[in-house]
């Protein structure tokens, strides 16, 4: 009997093995999109890796390594040598590349690091800072400061369920969270970070939602944050000087329901892009804003082009957005797609770069050009677990 037991227990493990193997060999390493004609490529093995939001850097400026997160930690792709390699141990928040130093940083707890992509060595800037930031914590362009968004007195985290949770009678979507949170006027301000001392600076204080800070890749004292909320209710992107001075709104609404969001700076400096809908769900545009001058550029797109999170080349030449899903804004009628935009006068010309029809958006690609701008990065689940994936702007021969 016990034999017989033990018997089936190990052809019970066998089995489980054998699932899970077939399982990673059906991810395969690189593919041609039959329904696009590009060549995709799989830059991570762990499932539950995951590429950054749209506007947080993970590229060293020579685009020779990208940072992303793990399950546990973070680890560097090397596009040179195709190897990956842990560099942070531990789960790693907030997290942003600087450009320059090769340095990624990121928050652990209360406190906040820094660590040399290529050494490893790794160095406590601030060990009891006591903020949490909003979302996008930035570096700004010559590598002096952090920056973001907090709560004055900000209240213990409530404990996170770690699987989905049913819709009961309880349940909040979304959509009533912004609602709630907007409605609250939680006192925040934005600060810096000094990243050789450490030392915090808070300015501008608000009961506004500050959300999404960002820094100009040019200026290194301009920041720009956004009023979060219901877009339709927020007068979403500013821009302003780490001292506190030049409070600039960037968007105006000219109409009822009229919508404008996911903010994101050029690679120049010269020009802040966002999603604008003129009303919302109706009409759709890439606004392109001169941030010298206040002249606005808007790049029609139809319904069924719209994006979640749209980006541009290094060089400003070619966009691109990474689609969107059933419970989207705008839901298409033509599938999901990554896609790449090529402007057109004020019209944007769509081209098809991945089908994403297995991909569950309530994970967004959020879609980055690497430096070279030869190849956009992204995450899907579309074989299931999250992991990251690039595909090639060039169409395979």
């Amino acid at each position: 009997m016990i034999v017989v037991r033990l018997s089936v227990i190990l052809v019970f493990l066998f089995s489980i093995l054998a699932v899970t193997a077939q399982t990673t060999a059906e991810i395969p390493r690189e593919w041609i999109d039959k329904d696009t004609g590009h060549r995709i490529v799989r830059l991570s093995d762990e499932d539950g890796s995951s590429s950054f939001y749209f506007h947080q850097n993970g590229y060293t400026a020579s685009g020779d390594k990208l940072v992303f997160s793990t399950r546990t930690g973070l680890s560097v792709y090397n596009f040179k040598t195709k190897k990956i390699e842990q560099i942070v141990e531990g789960r790693a928040g907030s997290v942003v590349v600087g450009k320059k130093t090769r340095k990624v940083f990121y928050t652990k707890g209360e406190a906040v690091y820094e660590t040399d992509i290529d050494t490893k060595a790794t160095r406590e800037i601030v060990k009891d800072a006591r903020f949490r930031t909003g979302s996008g914590f930035a570096v700004n362009a010559d590598e002096t400061l952090l920056g973001g968004s907090m709560e004055v007195n900000p209240k213990p985290r409530e404990p996170q369920p770690t699987q989905p949770q049913p819709r009961g009678d309880n349940y909040v979507g979304k959509g009533e969270m912004m609602e709630n949170r907007l409605a609250a006027q939680v006192p925040m301000t934005l600060y810096t970070i000094n990243i050789k001392s450490g030392a915090i600076k808070t300015f501008h204080p608000a009961t506004d939602w500050l959300n999404h800070v960002q820094f100009s890749p040019t200026d290194p004292n301009l920041m720009m944050f956004c009023h979060e909320g219901p877009w339709h209710k927020v007068d979403r992107i500013w821009t302003i000087k780490t001292d506190g001075t030049e409070l600039k709104k960037i968007h105006t609404r000219t109409m009822e329901m009229e919508i404008a969001g996911h903010e994101f700076f050029g690679a120049d400096g010269k020009y802040i892009y966002y999603d604008l809908q003129t009303p919302k769900s109706q009409v759709f545009w890439l606004a392109k804003y001169e941030i010298k001058t206040g002249k606005l550029t808007k790049y029609s797109l139809t319904k069924r082009e719209w994006s979640v999170h749209y980006n541009v080349s290094p060089n400003g030449k070619i966009y691109s957005g990474d689609g969107g899903g059933p419970n989207s804004v705008a839901r298409g009628d033509n599938g999901q797609w990554i896609y790449l935009f090529h402007p057109k006068g004020e019209k944007f010309e769509s081209e098809k770069l991945v089908n994403l029809a297995k991909h569950d958006y309530t994970l967004e690609p959020n879609a980055t050009f690497t430096p070279d701008g030869k190849w956009l990065v992204f995450r899907s689940n579309m074989f299931g677990a999250t992991q990251v994936f690039a595909v090639e702007i060039k169409k395979a021969k």
